[in-house]
């Protein structure tokens, strides 16, 4: 159902996360989410930061924010990105490092900044039955929409990512840990759809990476998650914007491929997923895909990224714009979207790099919304009038 992007035309936000105000100290650790907010240095640094990134979207002029991921404690490589969800969910319990390198993970040697984020790779133990446990998305989500008018999408992990990532002791079937996860999901999903969460985003389901690695395993391959994918998000389309990201990664902004894959090879399975809204990430590859994803995703909108999750250089508005016109060759503009390949945070850039890279994709998309003659977003960041800078 389109609630967020209904009447928009290239609309424009970011994937998720963003870089932490250096003042934000207070970590959430194994705490549940409200307990901690009852913490009075916790909550004031908590909602101060969820403001902070919510006017930074604002002033840049995003037509959908995300919270920037605030509930995720700053720890080597976004590694909380991961364990939130085990970490509150019943059926875990306990902490290991088992399988730092194994389904979940992509194994390097020491001398790697990745093998740090394996070393790090701290999950618990799947235990007894999966149930929602004390995920409180819906607190989460609403503690960052009472302070914006705009649309706040919130976004949560895939179930496969979690069943991979920790030792199965109760099930001992990956495929039945997969589904009961997708289970329990979708139910606290519903929990916050029905509270009047507008975009949900389904971040990272491995349709994409399997089918480029043409992996045929009898669990993980991409038809099987593409039934992990409309399990997790089942009825949800009749209350809310439902999207799915995709990208290749980006644990301390690292690329996981020394050359960019191609969705080619996933792009009709994705065609088959349960969403209103697929994202791809297209700035780091150049758009090499904006065709192939063009001629299979017909009945859905696409957000492309068009800036670079991965690199400091923040892109110019003639280079997003340029983006935008390529992908508007295959994608029709009613049916398009503009954002960034990925989150900016998890260890990666500065703030101020993640904020001007909001910047550019507003001032962008604002010059072919000029060139179309469509209603452009106010971006203050680029307003002359409030320059300081004094003239000669």
């Amino acid at each position: 159902m389109y609630i967020a992007t209904a009447n928009l035309l290239l609309p424009t936000t970011i994937i998720g996360s963003l870089p932490r105000p250096s003042w934000y100290t207070q970590n959430l650790g194994r705490r549940e989410f409200r307990e901690a907010m009852v913490d009075r240095a916790y909550r004031e640094q908590y909602l101060d930061a969820v403001s902070t990134y919510l006017r930074d979207q604002e002033v840049a002029g995003l037509d959908i924010v995300t919270d920037g991921d605030c509930r995720f404690d700053a720890d080597v490589a976004g590694h909380n990105w991961f364990s939130y969800a085990p970490l509150r969910m019943s059926g875990f319990s306990g902490a290991n490092f088992y399988r730092a390198g194994g389904k979940a993970g992509f194994p390097h040697k020491p001398g790697h900044i990745l093998h740090d984020v394996l070393e790090t790779r701290m999950m618990p133990d799947l235990t007894g039955p999966v149930g929602r446990g004390t995920l409180q998305y819906t607190a989460v989500w609403k503690a960052a929409q009472r302070q914006t008018a705009k649309p706040v999408k919130f976004g949560t992990i895939m179930p496969e990512l979690v069943a991979m990532a920790v030792r199965d002791l109760h099930y001992k079937d990956l495929k039945k840990a997969i589904l009961a996860i997708s289970d329990a999901l979708n139910e606290e999903l519903h929990e916050l759809a029905d509270a009047g969460c507008k975009v949900i985003q389904m971040e990272e389901p491995q349709i994409h990476l399997l089918a480029a690695k043409g992996l045929v395993d009898k669990v993980l391959n991409p038809d099987f998650m593409v039934e992990v994918f409309n399990n997790t998000v089942r009825g949800l389309r009749k209350k809310t914007e439902i999207w799915c990201h995709t990208c290749w990664g980006n644990p301390a902004a690292q690329r996981l491929f020394a050359k960019t894959p191609s969705y080619a090879p996933a792009i009709e399975p994705l065609s088959r997923i349960d969403a209103d809204v697929i994202t791809f990430e297209t700035c780091s590859s150049g758009g090499m895909d904006l065709e192939a994803i063009g001629k299979g995703i017909k009945d859905k909108k696409i957000c492309i990224g068009v800036v670079d999750h991965h690199t400091l250089q923040v892109e110019t508005p003639d280079q997003v714009a340029a983006l935008v016109r390529k992908a508007l060759e295959h994608i029709p503009a009613e049916r398009l979207i503009l954002g960034s390949d990925c989150g900016m945070g998890r260890e990666g850039m500065s703030r101020r790099h993640a904020f001007y890279k909001m910047v550019s994709i507003v001032q962008g998309t604002n010059l072919v919304r000029r060139e179309r003659k469509l209603p452009e977003a106010a971006c203050l960041a680029a307003d002359e009038k409030f320059s300081m800078v004094e003239e000669l």
